[in-house]
């Protein structure tokens, strides 16, 4: 019984569609920031050195890149509402699925062969469920804006009105 409501409640915390991240690739993050009340979204850009659980609403990577002359790594939960977007920008040949050896490589070492893959197709997410609720939304929009607009209308027959009936008044005292 629990168990049930448990996988129901990680179910709805995963995102509908998350990017195909393979170990090898390399990728930018986009990453929501908060800084005090200040949002913005930063760039992480690495090669994935590991993958966890891909298939779970726990499942991870780990983006490594050297900045500065030092190795820098950095985990994300995919399905977190903190990770905005994955873009796949290169994906390369590798054999295994964690990449520890690349730790101990720099410069041409740390090389990685990169093969051909559609890049547009791996980068395009489509969610059915949140394209139609936007195609909801905007009909709701169009439907209050078009009852703004009758209302609008009406509004200007009865001042229209109110203005012929003043007119005709001053036409009568005069």
């Amino acid at each position: 019984m629990s168990f049930e409501l448990i996988k129901k409640v990680n179910e709805s915390q995963k995102k509908a569609n998350v990017v195909d991240v393979r170990s090898g690739d390399t990728v930018k993050v986009h990453q929501k920031i908060r800084e005090g009340n200040k949002e913005r979204i930063q760039i992480f850009e690495g090669v994935v050195i590991r993958t966890d659980r891909k298939n779970s609403h726990t499942s991870r990577i780990t983006v490594r890149k050297v900045a500065s002359g030092v190795g820098v790594e950095k985990s994300f939960l995919l399905h977190s509402p903190l990770v905005e977007k994955i873009e796949v920008v290169r994906r390369s040949k590798v054999r295994r699925n964690y990449l520890s050896f690349l730790r101990n490589r720099s410069g041409k070492s740390a090389r990685l062969r990169n093969q051909d893959f559609d890049r547009d197709e791996v980068n395009s997410i489509v969610d059915e469920k949140a394209e139609a609720e936007e195609a909801r939304l905007k009909e709701l929009a169009k439907a209050e804006a078009d009852a703004k607009a009758a209302e609008k209308a009406a509004a200007d027959a009865e001042m229209a009105a109110k203005a012929a009936e003043v007119e005709a008044r001053h036409a009568e005292a005069k």
